[in-house]
C-alpha cells in the first residue's frame, strides 16, 4: 500500500520532507514545493531534491504527488488573476517535473460571480495554454465538495473539462473522501456504486491519486470540513473499505486529515497512527502497552454505554443546532479526550498519546 500524508518543504527541503513522512511510517506521500496559500518558491535546486530522492529510494517510497497551490483558480473571469493561475501551475508543472513526480494535484477552480458552465469552459481555456505534448507529470483535477462557486463537484462537471482540453490525456483525477461525501456521494455505504458511476462518467482509468479524510459533515452538505479518520461521519470502517478496494491498489493514498490538540498552537498530527491502522501495522509502531491502554479505554466506554460509532455521528447531530453548539461546541473527538483525563484512564499518557489511543479505539482496534 503506498500511504501516506501531505508535508511541506521547509529548511532542506525535499530532504526534511522525507524525513517527516518517514516518522509517519509512510510509503508515499504529498508535498508542496513552498507554502500552499503564496507563490513564493526557493530554486528547486536548493531543495536538496538529490538526498531527497537518494532517503526514499533507501526507504523504498518510488511514488509521490505534489500539490499546487490553493491561489490557483483557473476558473477566474479575472485576467489578472487567470493569467496568474496559468503562469504559475506552468512553473509548478516544472517543479514537479524536477522531483520526478507523476501527477500534480489540483483544485480545479471557482467560477465567482459567473455560473458553472463559464467555469468549466474558463478552467478548460486554462488548462489548454498549461498543457503541452513533451510534459512528463499529469494535472490530477481534485474531486470537489461544492463549497461556494468551486467547479468539480460532480464527476460530470470533472468530465465536461476534460472533453475540452485537447491533451486530455495528461489529466487524471485525485478522489478526495471528505469532498465526494460532502458533495453528496454515498461513500459510505455504496462505495462499489459510487465508482461503477465514476466509472461511466470519467472511466477508471483516470483515477490516479486517493486523498483520505474523513469529514465533520453530514453527506451532501458542501462544507470541505476535514476530521481524523474515524472521528467524522464516513467513519474508520468506510475508509478502510476504500483504501484497501482494488480501485486505489498501487496508488498513491494521503491523508490530509487535521492536525489536533486543546492548545491550537501545539497541536500534534494522527498520521502516525491513522497509517498503522489502515495498514495493519500498529504492532509495530507502537509500544506494547498502546494496546493494553486501548483496551482500557474500551472496557471503560463500554460500561458507560458509549458505542464509537455512535457517539460520533449523535455528538455531530447535536452540533447541527446552533444554541447546542453554543452552548458547548466542543467536538467528539474532544469531548472523549476530556472524558479521559476526567476519569484518570491515562493518567502518565500525553495529550498527543491520548488522542492517539482515542483514534485506535475510534477505530475498533480492540476487534482486530
Amino acid at each position: 500500500m503506498k500511504i501516506g500524508s501531505h508535508v511541506s518543504f521547509s529548511k532542506k527541503g525535499l530532504l526534511n520532507a522525507v524525513e517527516e513522512a518517514i516518522s509517519y511510517g509512510s510509503t508515499s506521500f504529498m508535498v508542496y514545493t513552498g507554502a500552499p496559500q503564496n507563490t513564493k518558491r526557493k530554486p528547486m535546486e536548493e531543495q536538496y531534491v538529490a538526498e531527497g530522492l537518494e532517503l526514499m529510494k533507501q526507504h523504498g517510497i518510488d511514488d509521490i504527488v505534489v500539490h499546487a497551490p490553493y491561489i490557483i483558480n483557473l476558473g477566474s473571469y479575472k485576467p489578472n488573476t487567470f493569467e496568474l493561475a496559468v503562469s504559475f501551475l506552468q512553473e509548478e508543472i516544472k517543479r514537479a517535473e524536477y522531483l520526478g513526480v507523476k501527477n500534480i494535484v489540483l483544485h480545479p477552480g471557482a467560477y465567482t460571480d459567473k455560473d458553472p458552465e463559464y467555469g468549466i469552459n474558463r478552467i478548460a481555456e486554462g488548462l489548454n495554454e498549461v498543457l503541452h505534448r513533451g510534459q512528463t507529470v499529469n494535472i490530477a483535477l481534485e474531486t470537489m465538495a461544492g463549497k461556494g462557486s468551486e467547479v468539480g463537484r460532480t464527476f460530470e462537471e470533472l468530465a465536461a473539462i476534460i472533453d475540452k482540453v485537447t491533451l486530455n490525456d495528461k489529466l487524471t483525477i485525485c478522489f478526495d473522501t471528505c469532498h465526494t461525501h460532502d458533495a453528496g456521494y454515498d461513500i459510505v455505504n455504496d462505495f462499489d456504486g459510487v465508482m461503477e458511476h465514476f466509472d461511466r462518467i470519467i472511466g477508471l482509468d483516470r483515477l490516479a491519486v486517493f486523498h483520505i479524510n474523513d469529514s465533520k459533515n453530514f453527506r451532501g452538505a458542501a462544507k470541505d470540513r476535514h476530521a481524523p479518520v474515524g472521528s467524522g461521519l464516513i467513519g474508520f470502517d468506510a475508509i478502510h473499505y476504500i483504501v484497501h478496494h482494488e480501485v486505489a491498489r498501487n496508488k498513491p493514498i494521503i491523508l490530509e486529515t487535521p492536525w489536533i490538540g486543546k492548545n491550537k498552537n501545539d497541536q500534534s498530527p494522527m498520521y502516525e497512527i491513522e497509517i498503522a491502522l489502515l495498514r495493519g501495522t500498529v504492532e509495530e509502531r507502537f509500544t506494547d502497552n498502546f494496546r493494553s491502554d486501548v483496551e482500557r479505554l474500551t472496557a471503560y466506554f463500554a460500561k458507560e454505554g458509549i458505542d464509537r460509532r455512535e457517539y460520533v455521528v449523535q455528538n455531530w447531530e447535536v452540533l447541527q443546532d446552533k444554541q447546542l453548539k453554543k452552548a458547548d461546541p466542543r467536538e467528539p473527538l474532544e469531548k472523549l479526550f476530556d472524558t479521559v483525563v476526567d476519569a484518570e484512564l491515562l493518567p502518565s499518557e500525553s495529550e498527543e498519546g491520548i488522542y492517539k489511543r482515542l483514534i485506535a479505539w475510534l477505530a475498533g482496534l480492540q476487534t482486530n
